[in-house]
């Protein structure tokens, strides 16, 4: 865990600013934006790119993908550069990524934060990010199942970190990793079944 130095206050106005931006529900702008209709009525109702995905708009997916994952690396990377420290730069990833699951703009509703965890860890510690990127794609390939991908990266995260030496990461890591995991619960119990979509359709 960082040392905090910046004031509470400071926190305070950190973490509400990280957590606006992280609620911008992009999917749903860029699926209205190319004629997509409303991404909450389409597939699995979800506002993540994997969702744009199944509309058959790679480009839009693609996009999505970007500004997610982009939403909370732009979170990390301001206040770091605007306050010069590490405990601001965390408390803005996790902000943003709790903007992404619990968006302010949809009713609380909003996606499963694969992307933005993504983008968060990479402006964190990029070794880290790479390395979580590395597990969710070699996982993926294996088992073409996205939802086993991203459980395995964010489970992969404290492990990371510990050992390519940001175990201040540590607490994080482990926040970051457990609402993933409460996120992709409907998926979980889909896996136990036997029911869950594959990369590409299949089940």
């Amino acid at each position: 865990m960082p040392e905090i130095t910046l004031s509470y206050q400071m926190l305070a106005l950190v973490g509400v600013a990280a957590y606006l931006l992280g609620s911008v529900p992009f999917g749903i702008v860029i699926a209205r934006l190319f004629g997509l209709g409303d991404l909450r009525k389409i597939g699995s109702g979800n506002i993540g790119a994997t969702n744009v995905l199944r509309t058959g708009n790679k480009l839009a997916a693609f996009l999505t993908l970007v500004l997610d994952a982009g939403k909370g690396g732009i979170a990390v990377l301001v206040a770091r550069a605007f306050f010069g420290s590490e405990d601001a730069a965390q408390l803005a990833g996790l902000a943003a990524f709790l903007g992404h699951l619990f968006p302010v703009y949809l009713g609380f509703k909003g996606g499963k934060g694969v992307a933005t965890f993504l983008g968060t860890v990479l402006a964190l510690a990029w070794p880290v990010g790479l390395a979580a990127c590395a597990t969710w794609l070699c996982v993926a390939v294996a088992f073409r199942y996205s939802s086993v991908a991203a459980l395995a990266a964010v489970a992969s995260l404290p492990v990371w970190a510990m050992n390519l030496g940001h175990g201040k990461m540590l607490i994080l890591s482990i926040v970051l990793m457990l609402l993933v995991y409460v996120r992709h619960w409907e998926n979980i119990q889909r896996l136990k079944r036997g029911e869950e979509t594959k990369i590409g359709g299949s089940k």
